[in-house]
């Protein structure tokens, strides 16, 4: 038997199902990660619940698996990741694996920018802002063209907002694989 003071059972929890959620995927994170050397995550991050979530999971992975295994232990399993062992605190290691980005249109509110943006520098995140309102108004504008007719939002509500969110796919695939990182996405329930 050990002296030191045991742990306390998170099973035991009142919260133990969004316990459970959070250790499984962070779990699933880490592995992922670990098995396919990548070198981190890529978010595009809206400020709303969905990708907030996702962002949050990515540095409860570092500071669940670095708690769990010991910074040493965490570095050397990713040892795939240059300079990753020279970072000593928790934030740190965030910073290297995890970047958001918020991207931008004439749609978008000072409130989803300052949200991103704090829920990036909570978790630590290396965090991006990008402008693709041209490319959205480049998208809808050839759609009109091509159909005879200016898109509206009276109208092509829907349309016009997923192709806001489609727009943001190049770039955060472009970041994601500049950083040999994975593309972690949600997706829009309309479509």
């Amino acid at each position: 038997p050990s002296s030191e003071t045991p742990a306390a059972d998170w099973e035991s929890s009142q919260h133990i199902k969004e316990e459970e959620f959070c250790r499984a995927i962070a779990l699933g994170l880490f592995d992922y990660m670990r098995k396919s050397h990548s070198r981190g995550f890529v978010v595009s991050l809206s400020g709303g619940a969905d990708s907030s979530a996702v962002a949050v999971l990515c540095a409860m992975m570092v500071q669940l698996a670095r708690r769990e295994l010991g910074p040493q232990a965490f570095a050397h399993k990713l040892s795939h990741i240059n300079g990753l062992a020279d970072e000593t605190s928790e934030s740190g290691v965030v910073a290297r694996l995890l970047t958001t980005v918020y991207q931008s249109t004439r749609n978008s509110s000072q409130t989803t920018r300052d949200a991103a943006a704090a829920v990036a520098a909570a978790v630590g995140a290396n965090h991006i802002e990008l402008d693709v309102d041209s490319l959205v108004q480049d998208y809808t504008g050839k759609v009109s063209q091509a159909i005879g007719r200016q898109l509206n939002w009276d109208t092509d509500d829907v349309a016009l907002q997923n192709i806001q969110a489609r727009a943001r796919g190049p770039s955060v695939w472009m970041l994601a694989n500049l950083n040999g990182a994975l593309l972690l996405a949600t997706s829009n329930r309309s479509e």
